[in-house]
């Protein structure tokens, strides 16, 4: 993925920093397991026909997920869990980002997640553009794509 966590601590940092209600310390066996989980979702993204695409999530969502319930376990606010309670913090990212990935493909189409199309950035992105074309992981690269386009056209016609 982009740019995994180096250190279990890491790994519970990110997630505090994302907002995540982190109700035990990361250890090492998070960090391996979140790291395997994320090279069988990175299937997903490179998987660009909807139906196989589908099948990878189902297959994530199988062994990653529960049914879906209600709760107010921090006192935040009531919200869906689509996950067993007391789990590792490996188990909540790979609940999270499973059904996470299923929500917005299925919301926003089965094409919105999708890789950097610029020559060398292989980095992953979900596709929140209002006209579901977006082709660059940021604007970055969408800019020096555009001016490697440019200089190449350039070239070839000798301006």
């Amino acid at each position: 993925m982009n740019r995994p966590p180096a250190t279990a601590a890491e790994l519970e940092e990110r997630c505090r920093e994302a907002g995540l209600v982190v109700e035990r310390p990361a250890v090492d066996a998070d960090l391996t397991a979140v790291r395997a989980y994320l090279e069988r979702w990175t299937a997903v993204v490179d998987t660009t026909e909807p139906p196989a695409r589908a099948a990878l999530v189902n297959v994530l969502l199988a062994t990653s997920s529960a049914h879906p319930r209600l709760t107010d376990h921090a006192g935040t606010g009531w919200h869906i869990h689509y996950r067993d309670d007391d789990m590792t913090l490996a188990g909540l990212l790979r609940s999270l980002v499973s059904v996470g990935t299923a929500l917005h493909l299925t919301a926003r189409g089965m094409h919105r997640l999708a890789r950097c199309a610029t020559d060398g950035c292989d980095q992953v992105f979900a596709d929140v553009s209002r006209t579901g074309r977006q082709r660059y992981c940021t604007p970055a690269c969408a800019n020096r794509d555009a001016v490697r386009r440019h200089r190449a056209s350039a070239a070839r016609t000798g301006a």
